[in-house]
């Protein structure tokens, strides 16, 4: 079987989110040719929503639930990350990667903020044919709540189990999980408790860093092992060379 790379683009390194959907091209472009260098990386990409989505997801209280009032909410949500998820798609093909997106509202269910069911054999099919999946951060319909966000880093986990990834890398803008301005270069449940660790510092309805951890420790728990590091060390995550950032594993 193919091995399947999951990578996931933080919103913060491809927007500006402190912006109204503020898409930064040129680091797009840069991350493409970066990924255009791997093509023989059986990749599944998946980023964040940034700028694009957050504000809308907030302003309408999509994880709140669904009221008469908000439902309009669904569709401008969607419309904002949509549009970043073209502008990634665009980036990457004008570099030569055969990339096609995918929508998570399109096939996501979710009970109570956890996606309880999620299709995955067509994406498993795209990698065997050199075919890039770009996902993303998205509204999805909610047994619930009617309606819920499912962040980018709830998305590559369930990816990565069920494509049966060793190989779970998440790119930021800074060099990993830091506690004193140093890095950390592990973290298991065992040492999650001793940092100091916040949400993000712009809107963020996902959770930021602490809820990134969340996931990846859950991630962690399955068996399979994943990567914070700094977007400039996607090559060597890649090529498996080292990235210099956070690895979150389960304790021994």
């Amino acid at each position: 079987m193919t091995e399947r790379v999951v990578l996931k683009l933080g919103g913060s390194v491809i927007t500006d989110k402190s912006g109204a959907c503020a898409i930064d091209h040129a680091r797009l472009r840069d991350i493409a040719e970066e990924l255009a260098a791997h093509r023989e990386t059986a990749l599944v990409l998946v980023h964040g929503a940034g700028s694009c989505g957050h504000p809308e997801a907030r302003r309408y209280r999509i994880n709140d639930g669904l009221t008469d009032d908000n439902v309009p909410g669904v569709y401008e949500t969607h419309t904002a990350v949509s549009s970043l998820n073209a502008a990634v798609v665009d980036a990457l093909r004008d570099a030569g990667v055969e990339a096609i997106g995918i929508h998570p509202l399109d096939l996501g269910l979710a009970e109570d903020g956890r996606l309880v069911s999620f299709e995955t054999r067509h994406i498993a099919e795209m990698t065997e044919h050199g075919i890039v999946p770009v996902l993303h951060g998205d509204v999805v319909m909610d047994r619930l709540r009617g309606s819920c966000i499912v962040s980018g880093d709830q998305l590559v986990t369930r990816l990565a189990a069920a494509l049966g990834s060793r190989r779970v890398g998440l790119a930021t803008d800074v060099t990993g999980v830091l506690q004193n301005g140093a890095v950390v270069p592990r973290i298991d449940r065992s040492t999650i408790e001793s940092l100091d660790v916040g949400g993000s510092g712009n809107t963020d309805v996902t959770g930021g860093m602490r809820g990134k951890l969340a996931e990846l420790l859950a991630l962690a728990d399955a068996g399979i092992d994943s990567h914070i590091f700094h977007v400039s060390k996607i090559g060597r995550f890649l090529d498996d060379t080292g990235h210099g950032g956070t690895t979150i594993t389960a304790k021994e």
